[in-house]
């Protein structure tokens, strides 16, 4: 089996003000520290359709700009130029179905709804890409449990939520040696260590769904 090599390193976001500080740009955000760790700079290259910076150890990162539905198209486009194939590219991502905190990476799969991941997919017509999926917490465990995911994504994360965000961002950073040198099985077990903050959180929930479930059990007269 041939070790993975990452080559082009992929942030998803949306371009512009209105969304820089929003829950969909966590993914930008890992891009912008991950450029500052290996010294590299952000320029626009008009040909890949977005922000493109090259570090010393020939590792290409990506901002697409164009907006988040759309960022196979950048992707794709980078990825040809180079031939660099869909095993060689890490994405990462916000992810909905994490806590503000954790983190995890895996290798292929579905998009879950993620229109970045769908629009990926279907323009390198491969699902083998990496992806880093960075917790950013759902609307149902929020204080607005009513509110739609699309609307929730495109909100700032609250000041707790974007501290423990950070948090997943400099974790990953520090597993990055481990990532370029292809020892993926030591780097997932490290990103896969949830803090105390998640892990209370979790342990929280299942005690909730545990009494839950309980509570909804019948009793032994009423199934005798």
């Amino acid at each position: 089996m041939r070790m993975t090599q990452f080559r082009l390193l992929v942030g998803l976001g949306n371009v512009g003000r209105a969304y820089a500080a929003t829950r969909h740009n966590a993914g930008f955000w890992w891009a912008d520290a991950m450029a500052a760790r290996l010294g590299a700079t952000f320029a626009n290259e008009a040909k890949f359709s977005g922000d493109v910076a090259k570090a010393a150890s020939n590792v290409r990162l990506l901002k697409p700009a164009t907006y988040m539905n759309l960022s196979g198209r950048a992707v794709a486009t980078l990825a040809r130029f180079f031939d660099i194939a869909p095993e060689e590219i890490l994405v990462a991502h916000d992810e909905l179905d994490l806590l503000p905190g954790a983190v995890r990476l895996k290798q292929g799969g579905g998009h879950a709804g993620h229109n970045g991941l769908r629009d990926i997919q279907q323009q390198l017509g491969s699902a083998a890409f990496w992806r880093l999926r960075l917790g950013i917490g759902h609307p149902r465990d929020s204080e607005t449990p009513q509110q739609q995911p699309a609307d929730y994504v495109l909100k700032p994360p609250r000041a707790e939520e974007l501290h423990a965000i950070d948090d997943t961002i400099a974790r990953a950073l520090e597993v990055w040696p481990l990532l370029a040198q292809g020892d993926m099985a030591q780097a997932t077990m490290r990103l896969h260590t949830d803090p105390p903050s998640v892990k209370a959180v979790n342990n929280s929930k299942n005690n909730a769904d545990i009494a839950e479930a309980a509570s909804a059990a019948p009793s032994s007269k009423e199934s005798s």
